[in-house]
């Protein structure tokens, strides 16, 4: 009877045991699906590594990240220490809704918002760092006080009167501060046009046109026209020179934290076999999936090789790149 007894307690014990290391298993596999990183430091490493290799290229391209302010400082805060290593890979930030459009387009972004933004783009600007502040505002005042405060802040800006960013906004008739410089550097241009859906131009020949008829000092565009591909080496030089003469910049869009099925490197496969590094969808923005950024297949696929597309944006002539999505680190901290 001892034995039958000793036996139970054997069979509990083990299957206590299995138990235990089924649990501790799954707690595993929980941490490696999301693994414990510092997700804005490897954000920084990104784009250090995007500005080394562009500069082997080109001594002179330009990098602007969006949004994501965070990262220029160690920790995070306005009140942290400036990441040296990242503040110096980079050229310029660009900021949304600093101004008008945070909660609602043409609306003011609250205060405490805008105040903490601020501190941050100040922060860019005494380290030698450009800011290009966009705000969605439609109405003339509100488009004339975003102008006045971005200028009183001496950062660059660009009033965009809808979201979609498909349109050159009617008004104001000139772009601010317009002028017939020839503007070769970051530090030179005075306005910015952001023209990045190109879907309301019937033809290419016809959205060249458009942007070559402006007088803006610098134009943050797409690679791509539409599906038929990219822009080539003469469109962009093309667009090269202002209406009154005087050269300007041409900055390519390029989303890193988020991964399009409508670009080229999209593989059908990933629909129903997406490779490790291809997270959810963004439900905001169907045809975008949150990536681990971080990862080596996925940054071979924007820096690094002649199949890249970062290689394909220099050898289109481009004088600089616009990196969107620079705050995906947010997505996988809050988690």
């Amino acid at each position: 009877m001892g034995a039958i007894i000793n036996n139970k307690l054997i069979n509990l014990l083990l299957i206590s045991i299995l138990s235990v290391l089924m649990l501790t298993t799954c707690e595993e596999d929980d941490s490696d699906s999301i693994p414990d990183r510092d997700f804005k430091q490897d954000m920084r490493d990104f784009v250090q590594g995007i500005s080394s290799y562009s500069e082997v290229i080109n001594s002179n391209f330009i990098i602007i990240s969006q949004n994501g302010h965070e990262l220029l400082t160690e920790n995070g805060e306005e009140t942290g220490s400036p990441a040296v290593d990242y503040i110096n890979a980079i050229d310029g930030v660009g900021r949304e809704d600093l101004f008008y459009g945070y909660d609602n387009d043409n609306e003011p972004t609250p205060a405490a918002e805008n105040d903490n933004m601020i501190a941050f783009m100040d922060i860019a600007e005494i380290n030698g760092v450009e800011v290009l502040v966009t705000d969605y505002c439609s109405s003339h005042s509100n488009m004339d006080d975003s102008y006045t405060q971005n200028n009183v802040n001496a950062y660059i800006s660009f009033a965009a009167d809808h979201r979609e960013l498909d349109n050159i906004p009617d008004y104001p008739a000139t772009p601010y501060n317009v002028n017939t410089d020839n503007i070769t550097s970051l530090t030179e241009a005075k306005n910015f046009l952001y023209l990045l859906n190109p879907g309301t131009f019937s033809t290419k020949v016809e959205f060249l046109n458009a942007i070559q008829n402006t007088n803006y000092d610098l134009v943050i565009m797409d690679l791509f026209f539409d599906d038929s591909g990219e822009l080539t080496f003469d469109d962009v030089t093309s667009l090269k020179t202002k209406l009154n003469g005087g050269s300007r910049l041409l900055i390519a869009y390029m989303s890193i934290g988020e991964s399009e099925d409508y670009r080229y490197y999209w593989n059908s496969e990933w629909n129903n076999n997406p490779p490790m590094w291809l997270e959810e969808e963004n439900p905001i923005f169907e045809g975008n999936f949150k990536v681990r950024y971080w990862d080596k297949e996925w940054q071979d696929i924007i820096f690094g090789n002649d199949n890249s597309y970062l290689k394909r944006i220099l050898d289109a002539g481009f004088d600089g790149v616009y990196l969107d999505i620079i705050d995906g680190f947010e997505y996988f901290e809050d988690l």
